[in-house]
């Protein structure tokens, strides 16, 4: 056996309640003063008690879904103007993309407060859209070097988003098992992510505002984001951000919907993939398992229901196609992925 495993050099607080009290700590272990917080108006009420702790010299609220260049370039001149030496990020994965896109042309550290379960908190993954284009790229200057993981923070994320958000992350643990630089240790990462998640969000299924639930929810996410980290972009994610920029879906809805047909696309010829997500499940496939999980959250079943238009089956199977790993599990043709963008567009079984 002979591979490379990195690890990425990151600190990770759970401070559940305490959120305020983690990131000046986390501020003042960096030796930063001047603060840019960036949080949407739709998290302002969470963002605020942090506020009133941290030295907050701009408040950037301008957030918007896949980071669109020209929202960036606004951001990373208002940080330059504000002479800001940090950037704190409260709020799900645009929130931390556009604090990525800050620091990864001011090279400003970043403190990630997340109130989803998206996972970009962890990773070293930018993503720029420009016109229908989604770009993705890896740089160590755009790693958070801290996250603050507080559970109260998300008991009042919606049900469905907390559905969406927790599969999105499942995604990047099914991903990590054949990404392009997967390695045993990426594989056991996911395979921990997996079982987490799935405990974590049966519980949030049954109580939104459990902060037990949500913890272990946050922990299956971390891994699930750490692993993806390490192995790279894999089929799933290549799907997903072309669909995400072409049609400009909504992000951790597309990937609940897509993930299930591309683990029954990649599962029959990826052995060790298979019984790793089946033990984690506790089922005795993995696709059965995924299956019984979506059931129980009432899952996204069909992108036709989030804005992808019929017409864009066909658009999309070329860059697919560019786009995917040359190491796929399972060879992809103009056939399959029609097959399969067909199949998830209009909500049928996977097969």
């Amino acid at each position: 056996m002979r591979f490379v495993h990195e690890t990425l050099p990151q600190r990770v607080a759970f401070a559940a309640g305490d959120a305020p009290a983690a990131v000046a700590a986390e501020i003042e272990a960096l030796g930063a003063s001047k603060v840019m917080l960036i949080a949407s108006d739709r998290e302002a009420a969470l963002a605020d008690p942090i506020a009133k702790e941290i030295p907050v010299v701009l408040r950037h609220e301008e957030v918007v879904m896949h980071v669109p260049v020209e929202v960036a370039e606004r951001a990373r001149e208002a940080a330059a103007s504000a002479g800001a030496d940090v950037i704190v990020t409260v709020g799900g994965g645009s929130t931390t993309g556009l604090g990525k896109a800050v620091a990864l042309t001011a090279g400003l550290p970043i403190i990630a407060v997340p109130t989803t379960y998206a996972g970009s908190e962890a990773t070293n993954v930018w993503g720029l859209t420009e016109g229908e284009t989604k770009t993705t790229g890896v740089n160590a200057k755009v790693l958070p070097a801290s996250i603050v993981y507080d559970a109260s923070l998300l008991t009042s994320l919606p049900g469905d988003m907390t559905v969406a958000s927790g599969l999105n992350a499942m995604a990047h643990c099914v991903d990590s098992m054949w990404g392009p630089r997967a390695d045993p240790i990426d594989r056991a990462l996911a395979q921990e992510g997996i079982r987490g998640l799935a405990d974590g969000l049966a519980q949030v299924a049954e109580d939104s505002t459990g902060i037990p639930g949500i913890e272990q929810t946050l922990y299956g996410a971390y891994l699930a984001a750490v692993s993806f980290a390490s192995a790279g972009s894999g089929m799933h994610h290549k799907i997903c951000h072309v669909l995400g920029g072409m049609f400009n879906l909504p992000h951790a809805q597309t990937h609940a919907v897509v993930l299930p047909y591309v683990l029954a696309f990649n599962a029959p010829n990826a052995p060790e993939a298979e019984r790793r997500i089946s033990q984690a499940f506790g089922a005795e496939t993995a696709t059965a398992g995924l299956a019984a999980l979506r059931s129980t959250l009432d899952a996204p079943k069909a992108l036709k229901d989030y804005g992808m238009p019929e017409d864009g089956i066909a658009k999309a199977v070329a860059p697919i196609l560019a786009a995917i790993p040359a190491n796929n599990p399972t060879p992809v043709t103009d056939d399959n992925i029609t097959a399969l963008l067909r199949a998830a567009w209009e909500g049928d079984e996977p097969a």
